[in-house]
């Protein structure tokens, strides 16, 4: 005879489940009918340019607008397949951003083994941290067990040209593409009370207010850009643009709390540290690309560059999001 508080219990968790997947679906479909918007209004802005200077602004726009159709497309796949899913996307995220990082960066013979443990070790041990739920480990493989290995392997190879340099940047470069951009598939693994099986839609919150924020920057410096904030880093930046596309994408995240455990004035404070930290790894990422003298990480996203140019500014966020949720949000 079934216990009738087990059964109880049971239909409880089902009927979470199915609030949280009509949740996760209205979430997704509202970022696609912004897309179908955004991508409408891109049609009559470029056929109503008036001038080159207009026609390439908008082309940008269309450019991110197309990029985001294809994000979204495989972002919709990780969530048909899972967990499983989303720790396998952004583990090739983590390769390829480490990939094009790697390729502005001197190396030398001797650094070859070591970039191999990087590669095909480290990173994937990272997200098979993740996977496992083991929290303890996967919060200091990086910045600790790695953190001693990488200079340890490059010594042995008995090259010191630049050695100090050298493993600097190999360290910099997993700390950013793997131990970083890590933290957002991380966020499923939360145990977070009320919010059971939701998981999935708190990554994407994380990662919407994220890229929103970036448009939204763009957008407003567009709009009534004039104060530039750091022109040799980064001569688009502008004040204007950074506090409009701050505050609008702080507001959306506010009235997306609902997709989220946290109450509105929560949400708005989440998403004003995802905003700010985004801020922040775009404007690092900037002067890593000046000080390479390249415009771009990579050619793979048509009109945004690289890989690591399109989650520049995740990396900087995800761990401080994953970090706060989970210190704040669960037991």
């Amino acid at each position: 005879m079934s216990d009738p508080l087990e059964s109880t219990e049971h239909a409880f968790l089902e009927l979470e489940g199915s609030s949280g997947n009509a949740q996760l679906m209205c979430l997704f479909g509202g970022v696609l009918g912004i897309l179908v918007l955004a991508s409408v209004i891109g049609v009559v802005l470029k056929r109503n340019a008036k001038n080159d200077a207009a026609r390439a602004t908008i082309e940008n726009l269309n450019a991110r607008t197309r990029a985001w159709w294809k994000m979204c497309a495989i972002f919709a796949l990780t969530l048909l397949i899972g967990r499983v899913g989303s720790l396998v996307l952004f583990g090739l995220l983590s390769l390829l951003a480490l990939r094009e990082y790697i390729t502005l960066v001197p190396t030398r013979r001797g650094d070859h083994r070591t970039l191999l443990w990087s590669f095909f070790i480290i990173t994937p041990l990272q997200y098979y941290l993740i996977g496992i739920a083991w929290y303890g480990f996967f919060a200091i493989m990086i910045p600790v067990f790695a953190f001693v290995f990488v200079p340890t392997r490059i010594a042995m190879s008995g090259d010191t040209e630049h050695f100090l340099e050298r493993a600097a940047k190999i360290q910099f470069g997993l700390m950013i593409c793997a131990f970083c951009l890590s933290h957002a598939p991380a966020l499923l693994i939360l145990e977070i009370p009320g919010f059971a099986g939701r998981n999935a839609q708190l990554l994407l919150y994380l990662v919407l207010v994220d890229q929103m924020s970036d448009v939204l920057q763009y957008v407003w410096g567009k709009l009534a850009g004039k104060h530039k904030i750091a022109p040799s880093v980064s001569p688009n930046k502008t004040w204007e643009g950074f506090l409009g596309g701050v505050a609008t994408a702080t507001l959306l995240g506010a009235a997306l709390w609902w997709a989220t455990p946290f109450a509105p004035l929560q949400a708005a404070g989440m998403s004003l540290v995802i905003t700010l930290l985004g801020f922040a790894g775009g404007l690092v990422m900037s002067a890593i690309k000046r000080d390479a003298g390249v415009k771009d990480f990579g050619a793979v996203i048509e009109g945004h560059g690289g890989i690591l140019d399109r989650i520049d500014s995740l990396c900087f966020a995800a761990p401080i999001f994953f970090h706060l949720v989970r210190y704040f949000f669960t037991p």
